[in-house]
């Protein structure tokens, strides 16, 4: 990833790497329209219909993006509330159909670099929470590690309920 800037940028669109991060979250949140409709979406709820890997991968992305959002400036209490985006995005996400129905409208990393923006507009971009950001970082590893093991175990149970 990027190493952590001496100082914060003046403002969000002087970092080219926090202008990286809003391409990356419109690519995962609303690169694409329905012709003919204001509804956009992403290759988030799209990468959500593959069952485990999607949802996995999707999640991994919000983090690294969440990652460098920290590193530049977004101040510990400003990532636990991005965090819970991620979250949300990731345990409701995760269930069937209407997880897949909650994907195409929660836009998690939409709504992170938003708060950021308004992080920066505030002029409070600056801080650190390394320490509660970390114990946040473990808690979503642990929520997609029990994601994945239960999601192996509700298959390993079909394959053997329908083989029997």
């Amino acid at each position: 990833m990027f190493p952590r800037t001496q100082s914060a940028p003046s403002s969000f669109d002087a970092d080219e790497r926090l202008r990286w991060v809003e391409r990356i979250a419109r690519l995962m949140d609303s690169q694409f329209a329905l012709p003919g409709t204001r509804f956009r979406f992403g290759l988030d709820p799209l990468l959500g219909l593959l069952p485990i890997v999607g949802d996995l991968s999707t999640t991994v992305v919000s983090v690294a993006l969440l990652l460098t959002m920290f590193r530049h400036g977004a101040s510990g209490a400003l990532v636990v509330r991005m965090a819970f985006n991620i979250l949300l995005d990731t345990v409701v996400g995760g269930i069937p159909i209407l997880g897949n129905l909650f994907d195409f409208a929660y836009k998690s990393n939409e709504r992170n670099v938003a708060l950021l923006r308004a992080h920066y507009a505030e002029g409070r971009h600056t801080g650190s929470g390394k320490g509660l950001v970390l114990l946040l970082l473990l808690f979503l590893a642990a929520v997609v590690a029990l994601v994945g093991w239960g999601s192996y175990e509700l298959l390993r149970w079909g394959w053997h309920f329908f083989n029997q």
